[in-house]
């Protein structure tokens, strides 16, 4: 598998425009998308307005209709630019060279790092996808698309004689990456009301065990 390869779009691609042609028109919609990003994670997407919005970005609401048609043009607009902040690569190939644990550990560092860094618009995620079937699709196909990656890393790592052989690739890849997730959701969209955050290093540490153990890494 190249380095090329590219997960499908959260972002519908009916509702993006073609980029503006002029630097200013370029500076101006890149102002609208971090103003709603901003107004989405604060009030919702439900609550979010577009005068909200244009506030945010300190333009008027004719600005607003030269770069987007609607609340759902400017989120998915919002999607595009933070999508490959949001989720990590995944496992990839692992070359018969590769520690596996280490490959798992920086995948894993990756993805909390990331998760952390954008827990507010994780959060909202979370909620259009159960408002928006559309969006629950893309969502869907995304996250598909890199359990199917990293259980071909899975059976790479079968044949070598580093992972379980009885284990279903696919299915291990799903239990795997869905204990991820959560764990990710959990610790820094809902948090624990613990006095002290869990320090990552701790959460990738707890993650990276649990799945060299499910997958019977030969661990040093």
């Amino acid at each position: 598998m190249g380095t090329d390869w590219q997960p499908p779009s959260m972002a519908k691609s009916a509702l993006l425009r073609d980029p503006p042609v002029t630097e200013r028109g370029a500076r101006t919609r890149a102002a609208l998308v971090t103003a709603a990003r901003t107004v989405f994670e604060r009030d919702g997407y439900l609550d979010a307005r577009l005068v909200d919005i244009t506030a945010e970005a300190s333009c008027s609401t004719g600005t607003f209709y030269t770069y987007f048609a609607s609340k759902e043009e400017i989120f998915a607009a919002v999607l595009e630019v933070a999508q490959e902040d949001m989720l990590h690569p995944g496992m990839g190939r692992v070359a018969p060279t590769d520690d596996p644990y280490a490959v798992v550990e920086a995948s894993n560092r990756a993805y909390f790092e990331a998760y952390q860094r954008n827990a507010r618009l994780m959060g909202l995620l979370e909620q259009v996808a159960s408002i928006d079937p559309d969006f629950r699709e893309l969502r869907r196909l995304r996250g598909a698309a890199f359990i199917e990656r990293n259980a071909r890393a899975i059976a790479d790592l079968q044949q070598r004689g580093q992972a379980d052989p009885e284990l279903d690739p696919l299915l291990a890849s799903r239990a795997l990456s869905s204990m991820v997730s959560r764990l990710g959701y959990t610790m820094f969209v809902l948090g624990f009301g613990d006095d002290e955050p869990t320090p990552i290093d701790d959460v990738v540490y707890t993650a990276t065990r649990l799945w060299a153990n499910a997958l019977r890494f030969p661990l040093s």
